[in-house]
């Protein structure tokens, strides 16, 4: 089996456009507005061309500083896209999501690569950015499906207890359905990226393993510590969201 992934030739990559276009003409045709839809295959082609350059550079370097730099500016931003849904009240609750992402996935981050990975050196830029990216990315999704719902359900007139349980219930479903589906319905990216390169599927299977739980860890840590500290300002949440 070859042991890596063999690169795919740009003229048969624009192939994959052909089913996009099909649900913009789908749009269209339906009266539809395909601004949103063409900007964000615009806005994903441009993020990953340029972090496919980054991450060479990144993959190189041997500086622990520049890497933890990397790490700092990765949580800070995932802590305040993690607020879009509460609008105006993010400044005010920034440092609740920032606390919350951070104690949720930094500490996981560290199990995951130092202690069952055993990464060497500590911050190799290969393992750390993407697992980092992979963690920090669900921990902030996460969050933000349960401020929203804690907003909405404060809003409804549901005490703090009420609406931290049921915020919590919410973000935990896509984290529980993962679990469910994973090996039966989807293969996710990691494994099948390994599996594609060469990798022997039970050595896969082990890194996905890992992932999960990592995910999920992460995720659910940074979302109980996120409602627990937002249900004791339940007045202002209702203040600012009147």
């Amino acid at each position: 089996m070859n042991p890596s992934v063999e690169p795919i030739p740009l003229a048969r990559l624009l192939l994959i456009f052909i089913p996009v276009l099909v649900v913009i003409l789908i749009q269209w045709r339906w009266s539809l507005s395909a601004r949103t839809t063409i900007y964000g295959i615009t806005r994903m082609l441009a993020q990953l061309l340029a972090v496919g350059y980054v991450l060479v550079f990144f993959f190189e370097t041997d500086s622990p500083l520049l890497v933890s730099m990397i790490l700092l500016v990765m949580i800070s931003t995932a802590s305040w896209i993690a607020l879009r849904p509460l609008g105006a009240q993010r400044p005010r609750l920034y440092r609740i999501s920032l606390a919350a992402i951070t104690i949720g996935g930094l500490p996981i981050l560290a199990l995951a690569t130092q202690v069952v990975i055993d990464v060497d050196p500590w911050y190799s830029p290969r393992y750390l950015i993407p697992l980092a990216g992979m963690i920090l990315a669900n921990a902030m999704n996460s969050v933000s499906i349960a401020a929203e719902r804690y907003q909405s359900e404060i809003t409804s007139g549901h005490t703090a207890r009420e609406a931290r349980l049921t915020a919590m219930q919410a973000a935990m479903i896509p984290l529980v359905n993962s679990l469910m589906a994973v090996g039966l319905v989807s293969l996710p990216g990691m494994m099948t990226g390994q599996v594609l390169s060469g990798v022997s599927p039970l050595i896969a299977v082990r890194y996905q393993i890992l992932v999960m739980c990592m995910l999920f860890g992460a995720s659910g840590i940074a979302t109980a510590y996120f409602l627990y500290w937002s249900s004791r300002i339940p007045q202002s949440l209702k203040k600012h969201s009147a």
